[in-house]
């Protein structure tokens, strides 16, 4: 007997899943069936069923007829090589390479066949219990590109961000290699490091990361604003614990006092499709259409709001949600949910725009197959795919929060002419403290500004960038960026009215 593959209500940090539901037995009904069922037709004679009937036989018969077609030319394919190749070949490796093909032929980055190891790190992304480098990635033509960086991860902490491109790791280009196998490339255990090449707006840079453990709790929250009445949740990614650790969230702001909320989906790659689907039934009355799921030539299936997801809990306070171009899939669908069936504004700038929906098939050799079987829509029946949801009050970041991270600090040196002076200098003129044109030449005037900072910051003065130098600057820049947060500001201004 050939092997049945399981469906699993399993699928990635960047696919969404509908619940399973049982389906009924079907008759196998062979091909003379099919015939003698044109030939009835044909004899009962009722107008115009049977030419209806027959050109559905037709097309089920061609279809059948190619797709044997197919086997045999894939059978013929695997004894010709297993009989006659000039070395022994693993007949494994031969039928992974058939099916790694026949994916990889839909043209999809979204779908693919994972190996053993493949399938045990895509479960542990699902967990949220791996170690690594903290980043959301997805293909990116010959290449990987970051969807997000998880908070408090090395990846965020190195100032990586969604759309940079990973072209080599630990100095090997990873052009051509699969997600789930650049991934692995990426992760290892605690406290090793990896190397990452990147590419940000036509510049490459390296960067060195400590692999570390991935934190486990996607959901953060705190009281904001001048009366402190203001809960803030973030929502790093949608996994297993995620719904749970966020109801536990808004039932622990509620005692703290909160009167409104600001939900934060920024850098969100998605996740669980089931997870979002209980966490905005929280938010919506009861019928209300949360998400559309239609397959392939069917009609969209609606998710509506109620007990079968949030268990009869509802959040009933003032709320908005923040968005940028680092939410996707799960989260995007939790956040058109709030916006077209809650009356729910959306601030910041345009999401990335996933509108597909993932299954990922087990076999029992503990390999995996995750293919797009659908699309989800919006409640009022968008697709978002490759477009996104568009807020209702723009805020972005400031141009400088997207300068890219300094590759070799070696290069910072007088008489040098570098990118790395370029985007020090970029540094330094964020902070105020270098008024010239950035021309990438460190000059008396790149001298000056360093041993002004260094005076501002309290530290030997020299007019040299050393370790600790350009460590205190890295570091008030990033806290100038998060006090410049224009998208969160807007959000809280929002609430306070």
């Amino acid at each position: 007997m050939p092997e049945q593959p399981k469906q699993t209500a399993t699928n990635t940090d960047e696919s969404v899943k509908p619940p399973v539901k049982p389906k009924k037995g079907k008759r196998r009904v062979g091909l003379w069936t099919y015939i003698l069922s044109v030939i009835a037709a044909l004899v009962i004679g009722i107008g115009g069923t049977y030419w209806v009937l027959g050109r559905a036989v037709t097309r089920q018969i061609n279809s059948m007829q190619q797709t044997n077609s197919a086997m045999q030319k894939i059978q013929s394919v695997y004894a010709t090589i297993s009989d006659n190749y000039y070395e022994p070949v693993n007949s494994n490796k031969l039928a992974n390479g058939a099916i790694n093909g026949m994916v990889s032929s839909l043209g999809d980055k979204f779908s693919e066949y994972m190996d053993k190891s493949e399938t045990e790190s895509l479960n542990d992304t699902i967990d949220s219990s791996f170690s690594g480098i903290g980043a959301q990635v997805q293909k990116a033509g010959s290449y990987i590109q970051i969807i997000s960086p998880i908070a408090d991860t090395p990846a965020k902490k190195a100032g990586l961000k969604p759309k940079d491109v990973i072209k080599k790791v630990n100095g090997k280009s990873i052009a051509g290699k699969t997600l789930t196998q650049a991934v692995n490339l990426m992760r290892g255990k605690v406290g090793t490091s990896v190397s990452l090449e990147i590419e940000r707006a036509g510049k490459t840079f390296t960067v060195n990361l400590k692999r570390a453990k991935i934190p486990v709790t996607t959901v953060n929250y705190k009281l904001v604003g001048g009366d402190k009445k203001i809960g803030y949740i973030t929502v790093s990614t949608f996994s297993t614990n995620t719904a749970k650790e966020f109801k536990t969230a808004l039932k622990a702001l509620d005692k703290k006092g909160a009167k409104k909320l600001v939900i934060d989906m920024r850098g969100n790659p998605g996740g669980l499709m089931t997870a979002a689907l209980k966490m905005a039934s929280m938010f919506l009355k009861n019928g209300k259409t949360i998400m559309q799921v239609q397959p392939r030539g069917a009609q969209a299936e609606k998710y509506v709001a109620g007990k079968k997801y949030d268990g009869g809990f509802k959040e009933t306070k003032p709320t908005t949600v923040l968005i940028d171009g680092g939410s996707a899939s799960a989260a995007e669908i939790f956040s058109a949910a709030l916006h077209q069936s809650a009356n729910v504004k959306l601030v910041g700038s345009q999401s990335y725009g996933k509108g597909t929906v993932q299954t990922v098939t087990s076999f029992k050799d503990k390999t995996e197959m995750k293919i797009t079987v659908a699309k989800w829509l919006t409640p009022d029946g968008t697709w978002i795919n490759k477009k996104g949801l568009t807020p209702d009050i723009k805020a972005t970041e400031p141009s400088y929060a997207s300068l890219t991270v300094i590759s070799k600090p070696d290069d910072l040196k007088a008489g040098k002419v570098n990118d790395d002076v370029k985007t020090f200098q970029e540094y330094l003129k964020a902070m105020g403290y270098f008024k010239d044109d950035v021309n990438g030449y460190f000059g008396s005037t790149t001298t000056a500004a360093v041993k002004a900072y260094q005076k501002h910051a309290n530290i030997q003065v020299t007019g040299n960038v050393d370790k600790n130098t350009l460590t205190k600057l890295e570091t008030e820049l990033a806290t100038k960026i998060s006090d410049n947060d224009k998208a969160y500001d807007a959000a809280l201004k929002l609430m306070s009215e």
